[in-house]
């Protein structure tokens, strides 16, 4: 009890060192260029925000930079994050730094709902810091903390939302209305931020069995609004966008990628099993750059420790990690990226500060408090190491992307040689980012009827690569800017001897003497590079 008190006396000393340690931790290369990982994830959240703020400011209209000329309106998620930096936007003009500043808002804002989360869980103070310290340094922590993504503002949603349902189906007598509105508004928001949130259900229902299991006073109604009128919302939101939306990426992907690969993980033992390798998989991502290696341990060990820890909702704990883990075999399997996973981090936070707590009650209160500070350091010096290449960017294709920014006309329409939004952001132009490899001469032509008056060639050995595409373009005129060939792709300006040209090579192609026929003329020779 002595160690609890002086805790708690404690309390607002030690949680403002912590939150201060994450602002240092989450403010490295904040002024870098948003080519850094996630390059594409954070070029679109980017270009959306710009969008809101130049062309509609409107949540429900998020729009992106390419496939040509706007609106091009896309379903995503609802876009919180960026249409917060918009408003900013519109008071103080366009610098992305806002988005990477909202994001460590929020982020800081998680921690300190993790130490009320896990203080109130495991009824002890020494949990809350042990908690939010290890959220603070866990690598997926800090580093998706400030990147220009919605993941940070979910993570922070999902977090309070729970702690907020916790608190209402465990202290609350009779379920009144007001925290019962207070944790259905943020569960709302948790799945709106990102719809992965909706894996609140799964604790959420094992509390509500909990509650009743243990005789307590239950209300229907109350149970559906905390569980229905959230799910509704998120619906209606995304049929609202979806009506008006070009790119269906969330439900896109569902469609076309998840429920595939779940239809053919139980329809075959070879896909159950391929099914199980992609899971371990998807925890070797959660062990390597989210968690760390150190965070990793720490969390397997406190999960084995969960019937000893005991919190005050168990149900709780064991259902978060039943959601977390039956989306990770679901969705992160198919789309293999670590991010996707940082609902898992507050948990595994909480469950490390009640195993220090619990080794607080089983020996020296002093063991438990060093335990829980060495602990913190081991997995921010390892994890530390296994996010520093995410921090890396081409500073090249920056510097090339401002110089053709500050080269085409305002409102120029550009097809880009590269597939990525992050460099298209930085050129500042609507229109198409395309693999040039890919790309035709049919392709090209159809956007030259819309408005392209510039083809990029970020990706040039890819063109070059591309035959058909290099010899059609060969007829405009070309510049160099940066280390980008850029044509002009007006049709007025097309040579004299475009067709001519084209009409012979496409007689060699036909032959099998394409490459052959441009090698002879010294036209688009691939090099030796990459690229």
């Amino acid at each position: 009890m002595e160690l609890e008190t002086r805790m708690q006396r404690a309390w607002p000393w030690v949680m403002g060192a912590i939150l201060l340690l994450a602002l240092a931790l989450r403010l490295q290369h904040v002024h870098d260029p948003l080519l850094d990982h996630p390059n594409w994830r954070q070029g679109d959240t980017a270009s959306i925000a710009r969008n809101f703020a130049q062309l509609q400011y409107n949540i429900l209209y998020p729009q992106t930079d390419y496939d040509g000329p706007p609106p091009n309106y896309v379903e995503l998620e609802l876009q919180i994050l960026p249409f917060l930096a918009a408003t900013l936007y519109k008071t103080f003009g366009v610098h992305e730094i806002f988005g990477r500043l909202l994001s460590i808002a929020f982020s800081l804002g998680t921690i300190f709902v993790v130490g009320l989360f896990a203080q109130r869980l495991y009824a002890s103070a020494l949990a809350g810091l042990a908690a939010a310290a290890l959220y603070a340094v866990f690598p997926g922590s800090i580093y998706y903390g400030r990147t220009f993504t919605p993941d940070g503002a979910m993570a922070f949603f999902l977090t309070a939302a729970l702690y907020a349902s916790f608190r209402f189906l465990t202290e609350d007598a009779r379920l009144a209305p007001r925290p019962l509105a207070r944790a259905a508004a943020l569960l709302t928001f948790a799945y709106l931020a990102k719809p992965v949130a909706v894996l609140a259900v799964v604790p959420l229902t094992k509390m509500m069995w909990e509650r009743a299991r243990a005789g307590r006073v239950w209300r229907a109604t109350a149970y559906a609004v905390l569980l229905l009128v959230p799910l509704l919302i998120l619906w209606l939101y995304d049929r609202t966008v979806a009506a008006h939306a070009e790119w269906h990426w969330a439900s896109g992907i569902t469609r076309l990628h998840v429920l595939p690969a779940l239809a053919a993980a139980f329809t075959s033992l070879h896909g159950f099993a391929h099914k199980v390798r992609l899971f371990f998989g998807t925890l070797g991502l959660l062990r390597v750059t989210m968690l760390g290696t150190a965070g990793f341990a720490l969390t397997a060990l406190a999960c084995i420790a969960i019937p000893w820890t005991r919190p005050r909702s168990p149900l709780l704990v064991w259902g978060w990690l039943a959601g977390g883990l039956l989306y990770a075999f679901v969705v992160v399997t198919v789309e293999r990226v670590d991010y996707y996973l940082i609902p898992l981090l507050p948990l595994a936070a909480l469950v490390i500060g009640g195993a220090v707590a619990r080794l607080a009650e089983l020996s020296r209160p002093s063991i438990a408090s060093a335990v829980a500070v060495a602990s913190a350091l081991a997995v921010l010096l390892q994890g530390h190491g296994a996010i520093a290449h995410y921090y890396h960017y081409d500073r090249t294709a920056y510097a090339d992307a401002v110089l053709v920014a500050h080269a085409l006309p305002r409102n120029a329409l550009v097809v880009m040689g590269h597939y990525g939004p992050d460099v298209l952001y930085y050129i500042g132009r609507f229109g198409w980012e395309e693999d040039p490899l890919l790309w035709t001469p049919f392709d090209e032509e159809s956007a030259i009827r819309k408005g392209a008056r510039y083809y990029i060639s970020v990706e040039d050995n890819r063109l070059r690569r591309n035959a058909d595409l290099c010899a059609w373009l060969s007829r405009f005129p070309v510049t160099r800017i940066g280390t980008w060939p850029v044509y002009e792709t007006d049709p007025a300006l097309a040579s004299r001897g475009a067709k001519a040209f084209w009409d012979a090579f496409r007689i060699a192609e036909r032959r099998g003497h394409g490459r052959a026929f441009l090698d002879a003329r010294h036209a688009c020779r691939p090099s030796t590079s990459s690229g």
